[in-house]
């Protein structure tokens, strides 16, 4: 294995001083940053994932509009990561963050290796394709496999390559196959410091794991999925050309979708609506629809939530197509021999129980609280809610401010929404972060 004689990483920054630091570079962080980047504030962004964009920019299409979400995130992503007011480090977590006697915020982050020079590598793959090791490709929810060196989906930004040190071999492949000469094995964890008068929260949310619920069967009948995993089939970066059912790469003609997966259900702890579920389910049916006309979609409900600009009209629009939707409360999902999947649920509308045949089933997933980030400061308490989302004091009037002075919120930390009101969320914490800056002047 070759070892670069000189190892090119960033060395801590003890001295810099930010306007704002924000946590979390998906759509509400990267609209919050750009803002106050615009108004000519110096603006830290940080993201524990290898490329920025979050959730947003795995997505198919938008609803009620089916805009292409790539189309929409890129151009943001990109001006995001050029704009010269903003320092942006990914594989990057805050690890402490406590309020100085300026009045301002002491931060230390981590910032995990790559074991790829990131201004060096020209995003060429050439790596990727001497790579002999194979493992489940996180970032197609593990529908394909992906080499230990990888870029991790086609519009990462950075694109930037890195390894997979828990899998990788070192067997020095990739470094020799490098015609940049980027890769480099002998790159550790770093402690970046810096200083920030003011924080801006936009960790997002996490997705709930249906693993739990056991009578649908997730982890145990292949032809049981998640949202997200179709989600990425319908994408233009999908792994496949094609929707397939993961059990024998065969095109599925009788979909199933169930609703409220892990939302409004105190069983497993979220007792809430996520908000988003009735809507991208409707979003997908429609594009199954029109990338497998002949297949039938049935969608399993409690109520449908279509409360937003043009919603009620989009899901007319779905059963219109042929979406066949059903109100009824799925009780057990059992597999045939051939990988159909029998589901036994109660028709709310007749009051019978009923079974049907589907050969895949798509769970509905919906959002959680990611209250990890509260966990960071020190001397101060971020407070959350009952459902561990970030607290919002003065939510009619000041909906970003939190329980500490000087940190804002943005998007999805403080309960689920949309991609609209994500924004308006993030212009929100921008505004009120500026204000906040202009009365420390």
């Amino acid at each position: 294995m070759l070892i670069k004689d000189e190892i090119v990483q960033e060395t801590c920054f003890d001295t810099a001083l930010y306007d704002a630091m924000v946590v979390g570079a998906g759509i509400a962080g990267e609209e919050s940053a750009l803002k106050l980047a615009d108004m000519g504030y110096k603006v830290l962004l940080i993201e524990k994932e290898a490329s920025i964009g979050g959730k947003m920019i795995l997505l198919s299409k938008v609803f009620p509009t089916l805009d292409c979400a790539a189309c929409i995130t890129t151009p943001k992503v990109s001006e995001t990561a050029r704009h010269p007011n903003i320092t942006l480090h990914t594989l990057t977590e805050a690890e402490s963050i406590v309020r100085n006697a300026d009045n301002q915020f002491s931060v230390v982050l981590k910032k995990k290796p790559r074991y790829v020079i990131e201004n060096d590598c020209t995003g060429c793959q050439e790596c990727e394709k001497v790579c002999p090791v194979i493992t489940s490709d996180q970032f197609q929810f593990n529908l394909v496999a992906r080499k230990a060196v990888y870029i991790p989906f086609t519009i990462a930004n950075p694109r930037v390559a890195l390894v997979d040190i828990e899998n990788c071999m070192q067997c020095g492949a990739c470094e020799k196959a490098c015609p940049s000469s980027a890769i480099d094995f002998s790159q550790e964890e770093e402690t970046l410091n810096a200083t920030a008068k003011s924080v801006v929260v936009a960790t997002g949310f996490k997705l709930f794991d249906p693993i739990s619920i056991e009578r649908y069967g997730y982890g145990r009948y292949k032809n049981v999925i998640t949202s997200m995993q179709m989600e990425r089939q319908l994408a233009p970066t999908r792994p496949f050309n094609n929707i397939l059912r993961p059990s024998d790469g065969k095109m599925p003609d009788k979909i199933a979708y169930i609703f409220c997966t892990g939302s409004r259900d105190h069983t497993v702890g979220n007792p809430i609506c996520s908000q988003v579920c009735c809507m991208y389910s409707t979003k997908q049916a429609q594009l199954l629809m029109g990338a497998l006309p002949m297949a039938d979609v049935s969608l399993y409900y409690i109520n449908i939530r279509a409360f937003g600009k043009g919603y009620n009209e989009f899901y007319l629009q779905a059963k219109d197509m042929g979406a066949k939707y059903v109100k009824g409360k799925i009780a057990s999902i059992r597999e045939k021999e051939n990988g159909n999947l029998i589901l036994r649920y109660e028709d709310i509308i007749t009051g019978t129980v009923t079974e049907s045949e589907h050969d895949l089933v798509v769970l509905s997933v919906g959002l959680l609280a990611n209250p990890e980030i509260t966990k960071v400061f020190k001397n101060e308490k971020l407070e959350t809610d009952p459902l561990n989302y970030i607290l919002q004091p003065d939510l009619l009037s000041n909906p970003a401010l939190t329980s500490i002075e000087g940190v804002f919120v943005a998007g999805t930390s403080t309960a689920p929404m949309d991609i609209p009101d994500t924004i308006m969320s993030a212009g929100a914490a921008a505004s009120e972060t500026s204000s906040y800056l202009k009365r420390l002047l």
